[in-house]
């Protein structure tokens, strides 16, 4: 397992895990970012700056680095 930090631009990850305050979780699961689901990564900012990522249904986000960081992913399971 790694971070959502760590993923390869085009890389597909599944989140298992949110290290974050419950604030934080709650809107990144309001967002289509929670766990179970599929995010791809399709660029990172300069500088450390945010990643943008989309996800299974389609919504694109920018998630801050530090918060990326906190977020257990690991391979998507092949059908």
């Amino acid at each position: 397992m790694s971070t959502l930090a760590a993923a390869e631009i085009g890389q597909r990850v599944r989140i298992v895990a949110a290290r974050l305050d419950e604030d934080v979780s709650a809107w990144l699961a309001a967002v289509g970012l929670a766990e179970g689901e599929e995010v791809v990564v399709l660029r990172r900012a300069a500088l450390g700056g945010p990643l943008h990522v989309r996800t299974s249904s389609g919504g694109e986000f920018a998630v801050a680095r530090e918060v990326a960081r906190l977020i257990t992913v690991t391979e998507p399971e092949t059908p």
